[in-house]
């Protein structure tokens, strides 16, 4: 394994995370995620969420890992990490970020170099060549997405989560670029083993394959998910409504973080916070 000081990838450098207490490899040319962590966070509302109801020792799910933020997070919280990420370079970083972490914190984690899907397999990824958070795998002998255009495509290995992980988790980030409906499809025994779980999972209808837009969301509720978005003052909102909030944004620029809970509290931010959420289900759409 490469020293977790010096990143062998030639975009890739080290910043310091005073957050986090320590330093982190991103990839320096990226437009997204590697600048906000040098700017010290990614993501807060979505990680202050993940983070609510983790206890030191539960099982997480990071599928779509990418450099390993959440992973870190959770591995720090000292919980057990299986995060999935399968670009090479990308879990390369992903694994020296996840070794810092273990360093300093409580907790440990397991790195598979394989995107969560329906069934095993092998395919190809799209490497989105600006924001490095945005590559997305191929269904069999389809084009890339036409907003990707000319991008670089590599080979990956696909697996089912069931074959990877056993159940229960306590949470679970599931942020796979248009995968998610395959990924929970092969995580079904994993979620059967997980009565009480909160979720994190991306929802854009322009990129989602295997399944109608509409289908992953009736899913999540007939799993017995309460479900949102994943905001400062997240509050439980219908399938019908979220639908409608994700049609109505670019869709090529993206949808909606979610934020789900099962026998777990949905709202997590206190009495200002759940006042705050009740103000906003009313004000939007």
């Amino acid at each position: 394994m490469a020293s977790p000081t010096h990143p062998t990838h030639p975009n890739a450098k080290t910043v310091p995370v005073a957050r986090l207490g320590i330093d982190f490899d991103v990839l320096a040319d990226d437009t997204i995620i590697g600048p906000s962590i040098e700017r010290g966070s990614w993501e807060d509302h979505e990680t202050e969420l993940f983070l609510a109801h983790l206890r030191p020792g539960d099982r997480v799910l990071d599928l779509g890992a990418n450099v390993g933020w959440f992973a870190v997070q959770a591995i720090l919280a000292g919980a057990e990490v299986h995060a999935f990420e399968p670009v090479p370079f990308i879990a390369d970083l992903a694994e020296r970020n996840m070794r810092r972490a273990e360093a300093k914190g409580p907790g440990r984690g397991h790195l598979h170099r394989v995107a969560a899907s329906h069934a095993p397999g092998r395919a190809e990824i799209v490497l989105a060549p600006k924001n490095h958070g945005d590559n997305r795998v191929l269904d069999a002998g389809a084009p890339p997405p036409k907003d990707l255009g000319q991008a670089q495509r590599i080979p990956i290995e696909l697996a089912r989560v069931d074959d990877l992980v056993k159940g229960p988790v306590r949470v679970m980030k599931i942020d796979t670029q248009g995968s998610e409906w395959l990924a929970l499809q092969g995580a079904k025994a994993l979620l059967a083993a997980s009565p009480e779980v909160a979720m994190l999972l991306e929802f854009w209808p322009y990129a989602l394959r295997g399944a109608k837009p509409e289908q992953l969301l009736d899913f999540l509720v007939g799993e017995g998910f309460t479900v949102g978005k994943a905001t400062a003052a997240p509050y439980p909102m219908e399938p019908a409504r979220l639908l409608r909030q994700a049609l109505a944004r670019d869709p090529v620029k993206g949808g909606l973080d979610l934020w789900a809970t099962r026998k777990l509290p949905f709202h997590v931010h206190g009495p200002k916070g759940r006042l705050r959420a009740m103000w906003r289900s009313l004000r939007e759409d």
